[in-house]
């Protein structure tokens, strides 16, 4: 188990990596990840900007206690959390393949990564809490396990969490990834509340949002949930405009680039048309100085 991982010195001058190629990278590892292990990695790509700040649009920031984050992959969550204003000495992440935390270690050295099963949280996670966690940020693949094992995880997730914590999971399915629960099963009894789709995700998403049932939980006061409400529209509002102004941004990148493209086209026609090349060297005559004569 490495809570506080150490820094790591980069092995030489390296040239920097623009985002996309950061992307191309991530990719990359995660499709070798899914190759190797299908039901654990669960995908064969990151979760995308979009889909990463819905899920962390339902952590709030003021809230008390840690932020575990389950199966952060390459580490777009974590990112997400981050911009969000969580600070990164609250994060600890739970990650089972090495490589993944090795990566992680390089990119979030002040958040405790520790390398075990999700699944079995309550054991990965012994000793390792100071104070119950404010919610649980899952990237995990939970349909590819049985109903009984994903309502475990949500029972070690609750008790690691404070009365009020959530438990944030993503899906691309059209329903909840988590099943409801047996009626010889009280300790399961949860509220669900589903996230507007996020369709500019590929492939689309959504987030659910699973808190203790009311009559399990300890509930805010009137003046805490407005405050969150509040501070969670004001997110929204946000987000929208910013995945607003990225979309117009790439357009407009997009039909820039098109547009030079076929004014370059047509000027390679142009030039390699015989039929223009007399208008061509009339164009360059008028445009020359015209010489003095002499007196």
């Amino acid at each position: 188990m490495r809570l506080q991982p150490k820094r790591r010195e980069a092995p030489g001058r390296m040239e920097a990596k623009t985002p996309i190629d950061e992307r191309f990278a991530d990719e990359a590892r995660f499709f070798k990840a899914w190759f190797e292990n299908p039901g654990i990695t669960g995908a064969v790509s990151p979760s995308g900007r979009f889909l990463a700040r819905m899920m962390a649009r339902y952590v709030d920031p003021a809230s008390q206690g840690p932020i575990i984050e389950l199966g952060p992959g390459t580490g777009p969550v974590t990112q997400a959390l981050l911009q969000r204003g969580v600070a990164p000495e609250r994060l600890v992440l739970v990650e089972f393949d090495t490589a993944f935390c090795r990566l992680l270690e390089r990119r979030f050295p002040r958040c405790a990564i520790v390398q075990g099963d999700a699944y079995n949280l309550g054991k990965t996670l012994a000793g390792a809490l100071n104070e119950p966690a404010a919610a649980v940020v899952s990237s995990l693949p939970l349909l590819n396990k049985p109903d009984p094992e994903r309502l475990d995880l949500l029972d070690q997730a609750f008790a690691l969490m404070r009365p009020d914590g959530c438990f944030v999971q993503f899906t691309y399915g059209m329903v909840s990834p988590m099943p409801r629960p047996p009626k010889k099963a009280p300790r399961s009894v949860y509220e669900a509340e589903p996230s507007p789709p996020v369709w500019l995700n590929l492939p689309p998403a959504r987030v659910w949002i699973y808190r203790r049932a009311s009559g399990a939980a300890v509930k805010k006061s009137a003046g805490e949930a407005l405050i969150f409400k509040l501070r969670e529209s004001r997110d929204k509002v946000r987000d929208e405009i910013k995945e607003t102004a990225e979309r117009v941004e790439t357009n407009f990148k997009a039909r820039t680039a098109r547009a030079r493209l076929e004014i370059e086209l047509r000027a390679r026609k142009v030039r390699d048309d015989k039929a223009f090349k007399p208008a061509l060297e009339l164009i360059r005559k008028i445009g020359e100085p015209k010489k003095r004569r002499g007196h």
